[in-house]
């Protein structure tokens, strides 16, 4: 715990520290993306194409013998769809706007004092194809959670213990795990994401990385990533209650809808630039610790060798009753 506050306290100050550079990021560049994103979700509750997409999958999930009708699972099915149509709509500006912003940040708390606009482009490269196979890789962690549920409710139909009792426990095992796997996973493509633009590498190799860097400190990860998750999901609840909401309610744009819309959207772009900061500083201390600890443990061997133990001297009576022994000649 000690670790997470320390990160939290480090990438604090060093938004501060780069304040005005910062803002000019959440400004310029993070903001095309923030305010698509927060739009397209606030629109898709009423898309027809989130209709059709969750209807398939509720279908999907009758079909596998999950209770598709239950809480959890209509919870579920809602999330994923939303998800799903917003990463579609908001592909094209996560690949230019959101990966130029990521990069300029992670130049300026991990690079040069004095990133340039090239080297930050450079970068690019590295992060777009990183962003993709994160992607995917959010969908597998998905689509296992779901087999997983697939076995346990078949198996639960199988063993004819499919009470209602049983139903309500093992849907609450499941969003655990779910709740579980889904933050690791969030974790582990996040510091990718560092790990490509500072070592130059992309895809899985950037996702193998990352997971040896983050092995041994799930639990700080988490606890670091965790302030900035929450603070995003509360700007886009605020989204939803000052602006998506009266909207499809009156269908009427006004000048302050506009600007509560501006204000948000920006307040959700500097989050973004925020949780750039602590896992370019959850990046740093993974790997600072991975480098010393080859050193700890050579000075562990070191203090355990046996042939630096202290040889111990004769003592003076020894000595006296060697010199009085009867010397024997062959």
């Amino acid at each position: 715990m000690a670790g997470a506050i320390k990160i939290l306290r480090m990438s604090i100050h060093a938004f501060l520290q780069g304040y005005h550079f910062f803002a000019f990021v959440s400004a310029i560049l993070v903001f095309p993306f923030a305010s698509l994103l927060l739009f397209s979700q606030a629109s898709s509750s009423s898309s027809r194409v989130l209709r059709t997409l969750s209807s398939r999958l509720h279908n999907l999930f009758t079909a596998a013998g999950l209770p598709a009708s239950s809480e959890f699972f209509s919870l579920l099915n809602l999330k994923f769809s939303q998800s799903l149509v917003s990463f579609l709509s908001t592909l094209p500006f996560t690949l230019t706007f959101l990966v130029l912003a990521k990069a300029t940040v992670i130049q300026k708390v991990l690079g040069p004092p004095r990133p340039t606009a090239s080297s930050s482009l450079r970068l690019c490269r590295w992060l777009a194809p990183t962003y993709i196979f994160n992607s995917f890789v959010l969908l597998s962690a998905n689509a296992a959670v779901l087999s997983v549920f697939f076995l346990a409710f078949n198996a639960l139909q199988v063993l004819r213990l499919s009470s209602d009792n049983a139903v309500l426990l093992l849907s609450a095992a499941g969003a655990v795990l779910y709740s579980i796997v889904l933050a690791n996973t969030t974790v582990i493509c996040s510091l990718a994401t560092i790990v490509a633009a500072m070592q130059n590498c992309s895809g899985y190799l950037a996702i193998l990385k990352a997971c040896v860097l983050v092995s041994g400190r799930e639990a700080t990860a988490i606890t670091v990533a965790l302030p900035a998750n929450l603070g995003m999901a509360a700007v886009e609840a605020l989204f939803h209650y000052r602006v998506a909401r009266p909207y499809l309610r009156l269908r009427i744009i006004s000048p302050s809808l506009v600007g509560e819309a501006c204000l948000i959207s920006l307040m959700y772009s500097v989050a973004i630039v925020l949780d750039t900061i602590v896992n370019c500083k959850l990046y740093r201390s993974c790997d600072t610790s991975k480098e010393l600890e080859p050193e700890e443990k050579g000075t562990d061997l070191q203090a355990w060798n046996p042939r630096r133990l202290p040889v111990t001297q004769p003592s003076s009576m020894a000595l006296l009753w060697g010199s009085r022994l009867p010397s024997t000649t062959m």
